[in-house]
């Protein structure tokens, strides 16, 4: 079931119930009107956007700055937050790019400071602050973000309340108010034909629908930090589709790891049903008519913080008296939040395991858990404290004395000098966390162990001596897959946890060497600025198309959306067509059955009163050739339109076809050997008793495999296969195979709708009848082959002229038509506006004589 609309909070956040200041002084740019449908700059702007730098919006939940107060002035001090990625990406644009920062401080300023606070932050940082009232930034942050998305995306379900809080619309209307806050304050600075914005994370996943809403073409990138989780999981959160439509309203998205990014297409094809595929080497998702582009770029570090950090004298000092400490013992370091995703107490469990099983490590192995300040709060946080203490206090008491202590834990805020001298010292470094989105632990590590020339002058290393690390990852982390030469363990298993400890301090040096060359190869290549580059170029590439489309925007609230088309592809207005046809004399018209006279969706599909009435006011006009071109037996069709004498019909995509109702059905001479069909449906027996839910059509002329009513994401995957299966059996006999929506479909070599309308308008040309007018109307792919032909065959020198032609699609899509009506009660107007302007007359019924 869908979950509920929520466009009330769209209204209620665009009124005045939020009086946040604007930004002091604008930064420079271009605006446009906006409007639904924007196709040439009016010209005049005030500033040419050739003239303007290029310039990116980040967008993030935090500022990447530090706030302090001066204790003595009482005024606010800001820096700039050095290990921040938002503003280490930088590195990754060209160096005359300027970059604009939209998001929070991480302290509160007071309403009469934020005026004064917001215009140096402009000047001296170009930071654009979002000041949140109190209680909205904690119903967002803690309330939404924190105890909903978190621990959702993290695979935590509230099954009960002791495990986790339940879905509460205050919350979530906190979070979308907070959204449209961040909205409103990159409009106060975006030059919406040149500027790219790039949302970062979980906290602003209905942002892209604000801005999108506004400003249609607008460039905007999202990336996703956290893990995005199954289907299964993901489906329990009540506002599942406004997140998705939130996240599909952005040109790209970016994931860390493919697991990530599978997630997110598989809720987007079992919530929405919408169809992705490969395109060149991208992962392409297909909306309304645009295409959002997937990817997967796991994000890194920043090499030359992390190396200044390790040429500090405070880190030589503090790595020798590392060193000291534990001369003659094996360190194996972990770091990590106190969070209950990072699994500390797995980890302490396994080294208990290790020192159990393996007493002549007594004395020699050490464990130092760094235990970072939790991010949030709760009793969770504090259980899952509790618990690692008392298993470390366990430990120590069972294997540890006076002079030797297996398990360190320093629970205390680390410096990066102190923890770049662990990461050097330590033999082993191990992730053990249950989930987590990516973690660039590892990668310290590995860039520590490797040191610099300065540090290792400093220690009195050997310039050319060998490096080593070992990694221990969990294979529930983002950064797993990139790290190839890890031990990958599942964090559960103790046991394994245990024997991949001990295999990573007992390996040989030369083992260690070969893995931390690898490693350190691939991390100080794909570090923060490839990742931020990359990124940005990916964007691009997504955005390029942007103004050689027409646009519109539908739907209300967080269902809002943008159809990008071709810029000819207009609806089809009746007046118009009325009034060509009134002025012609000879005219053949096409129509699809299923979702074009009938709707898609009807359980019944026989044509309505209505539907005859008008198709028989069409044909009786002695002007009028009308068929009816359909995918469906003839049976069926003569059964239905047997009140329609003078009706033509082509069913089985046109191996069937009659001129009226009392000439005689024609069979398709192109392809009459059905032998194929003996060997076809034993193959598609098998897939059918092997997916649920999928059954077998069996028409005259072809077969039908249907799994619209399988599993997405199974039925998907058996069409596939079983798509190749037949192509390959097949490749000697006179059939195609052809995949459609939910169908995979065996019908003979060179039948198609679109040589029905070839034959038709030939047979009218040779006749000496050459139409003058051709309307042709359908909804599914088969129809796209009438659309060509038309277009094709009215283009013949045999004409005396050229017809005024209408192809016409149903539903707002990307077609080979010039026009589109957006359902069937629309086409049927249409035929109803013809057909009251047709002055039929008696006719005879013509008999022809079609061969294929």
């Amino acid at each position: 079931m869908a979950s509920r609309s929520y466009a009330n909070l769209l209204d209620l956040a665009d009124g005045d119930l939020l009086d946040i200041p604007q930004t002091p002084r604008p930064l420079p740019r271009i605006m446009t009107v906006p409007g639904i449908i924007s196709e040439l700059d009016d010209g005049n702007s005030d500033v040419s956007s050739s003239a303007c730098r290029e310039r990116k919006i980040i967008v993030a939940n935090m500022l990447p700055v530090q706030a302090l107060r001066d204790a003595k002035t009482a005024k606010w001090g800001f820096s700039w937050d050095e290990d921040s990625i938002l503003l280490q990406l930088k590195d990754g644009f060209s160096s005359d790019t300027e970059v604009i920062y939209v998001g929070s401080l991480k302290v509160e300023i007071d309403v009469s400071e934020q005026e004064e606070v917001a215009q140096r932050l402009l000047d001296d940082f170009n930071c654009v602050p979002t000041f949140l009232p109190h209680d909205m930034q904690k119903n967002f942050y803690l309330g939404f973000c924190k105890q909903q998305l978190w621990p959702l995306f993290h695979y935590m379900l509230p099954i009960c309340p002791d495990h986790g809080d339940r879905f509460d619309h205050l919350l979530w209307q906190a979070y979308v108010s907070a959204n449209k806050i961040f909205s409103d304050k990159v409009m106060e600075v975006i030059n919406p034909d040149d500027d790219f914005v790039w949302i970062h994370d979980y906290h602003l996943m209905v942002l892209p629908t604000f801005l999108r809403k506004r400003y249609n073409r607008v460039k905007l990138g999202f990336f996703l930090h956290s893990p995005f989780p199954s289907s299964e999981i993901y489906r329990t959160l009540p506002v599942r589709d406004e997140i998705l439509r939130g996240l599909l309203n952005s040109d790209l998205i970016g994931f860390h790891t493919f697991d990530y990014a599978r997630h997110f297409l598989s809720c987007c094809s079992r919530m929405l049903g919408l169809d992705y595929e490969s395109k060149r080497g991208h992962i392409g998702l297909d909306y309304f008519g645009r295409t959002i582009f997937i990817k997967i770029l796991p994000v890194g570090i920043h090499m030359v913080r992390l190396e200044s950090v390790l040429n500090l004298p405070s880190t030589s000092a503090k790595l020798k008296e590392v060193q000291e400490e534990f001369k003659g013992k094996k360190v194996i370091l972990g770091v990590d939040d106190m969070d209950i995703f990072k699994g500390i107490s797995l980890k302490l469990l396994a080294v208990e395991q290790l020192l159990q099983r393996n007493p002549d490590l007594l004395g020699t192995v050490v464990l130092v858990q760094i235990v970072n300040p939790a991010r949030g709060s709760g009793k969770d946080v504090q259980e899952a404290k509790k618990e690692a203490y008392l298993i470390a206090q366990r430990i120590n008491d069972a294997y540890g004395s006076n002079h030797y202590k297996p398990v360190i834990l320093i629970d205390r805020p680390v410096p990066h000098f102190e923890k770049s001298a662990y990461y050097a010292v330590a033999e082993c470094c191990i992730v053990n966390a249950v989930r987590d989105g990516m973690n660039l632990v590892p990668y310290k590590y590995v860039v520590c162990r490797q040191g610099t020339a300065q540090l290792d002058e400093a220690l009195g290393k050997k310039i050319d001596s060998p490096c080593t690390s070992m990694l221990v990852v969990s294979e529930f982390i983002g950064c797993s897959p990139s790290l190839s030469g890890a031990i990958r363990v599942n964090p559960w298993d103790i046991d394994a946890v245990a024997d991949a400890l001990n295999l990573a301090i007992t390996v040989s040096d030369s083992e260690k060497r070969l893995r931390h060359e690898k490693h350190y190869r691939y991390i100080s290549s794909h570090d923060v600025a490839y990742w931020a580059r990359s990124f940005m170029q990916d964007l691009e590439r997504a955005c390029k198309d942007h103004y050689t489309k027409r646009c519109w925007g539908i739907g209300w609230g967080l269902g809002f959306k943008v159809v990008s088309l071709s810029p000819g592809f207009r609806k089809l207005s009746v007046d118009h067509i009325v009034s060509a046809y009134k002025r012609t004399n000879r005219r053949a018209l096409f129509l699809d059955y299923d979702g074009t006279v009938v709707p898609q969706s009807c359980m019944n599909k026989i044509p309505s009163s209505e539907v005859i009435s008008v198709l028989n006011s069409l044909c009786n006009d002695p002007k009028n050739t009308v068929f009816i071109v359909s995918g469906r037996g003839r049976h069926s069709l003569s059964d239905w339109f047997t009140s329609c004498k003078m009706l033509g019909l082509a069913a089985e995509h046109g191996y069937f076809l009659r001129w009226n109702r009392d000439s005689e059905w024609e069979t398709s001479q192109l392809s009459a050997d059905l032998d194929w069909k003996k060997t076809v449906e034993p193959v598609m027996q098998l897939y059918t008793e092997t997916t649920d839910g999928s059954n077998i059509e069996v028409k005259e002329s072809a077969l039908v495999w249907h799994h619209q009513d399988a599993d997405p994401d199974f039925g998907s995957c058996q069409a596939k296969e079983l798509l190749d299966h037949l192509e390959s059996v097949l490749a000697n006999e006179p059939a195609v195979v052809k995949r459609g929506q939910h169908i995979v479909e065996v019908k003979p070599q060179g039948v198609s709708k679109g040589l029905v309308a070839e034959k038709v308008l030939r047979t009218m040309v040779n006749d000496g009848n050459p139409p003058d007018f051709v309307l042709c109307v359908g909804d599914d792919r088969s129809d796209e082959d009438m659309f060509e032909s038309i277009l094709k065959t009215v283009s013949c020198p045999s004409l005396p002229s050229v017809p005024e032609i209408f192809a016409c699609t149903v539903g707002r899509k990307p077609s080979k038509a010039k026009y589109f009506l957006d359902d069937t009660s629309d086409v049927l107007k249409m035929l109803e506006g013809l057909a009251a302007s047709s002055n039929p007359k008696p006719r005879h019924v013509a008999q022809f004589q079609v061969f294929f």
